[in-house]
């Protein structure tokens, strides 16, 4: 049994969630707003519901990847960690983005940094050990 990266695995099940809680802000800003797929647009609340949801898409792979990476090559609790400060980050982003579209950068700014610490990280320790091992 496979138990070593249950935090990973479980920030990974975390991280997810929170995206379809994502998707289903944007069916309640489609209900309060009386906007029918497949419309987009025509309501504020809808479009940053939209934006808010399809931005977190564009970054899940690139956070999962790393995450997974960093996690296998690295430190398991330490990606972990760092996938929550990920989550919290997103949840920022989409609190600040739906008040108010310009609120939206601290909650960005945090998962990309963390996203980025994540993948050079992953990155850094796989051509370490490649150097180390000749």
């Amino acid at each position: 049994m496979m138990m070593e990266h249950r935090w990973t695995a479980l920030v990974t099940i975390v991280a997810l969630l929170v995206y379809l809680g994502m998707g289903l802000n944007v069916a309640s800003a489609r209900g309060k707003s009386g906007i029918e797929a497949p419309t987009m647009t025509g309501h504020p609340i809808l479009e940053r519901a939209v934006r808010a949801h399809i931005n977190t898409l564009e970054w899940l792979p690139l956070f999962l990847a790393a995450l997974w990476l960093f996690s296998l090559y690295w430190n398991e609790p330490v990606a972990a960690g760092l996938g929550v400060v990920w989550i919290l980050g997103r949840l920022i982003y989409v609190r600040g983005y739906m008040a108010d579209p310009a609120k939206r950068s601290t909650g960005f700014l945090i998962q990309a940094m963390v996203t980025l610490i994540l993948l050079l990280g992953a990155l850094g320790r796989i051509v370490y050990s490649l150097a180390a091992s000749g």
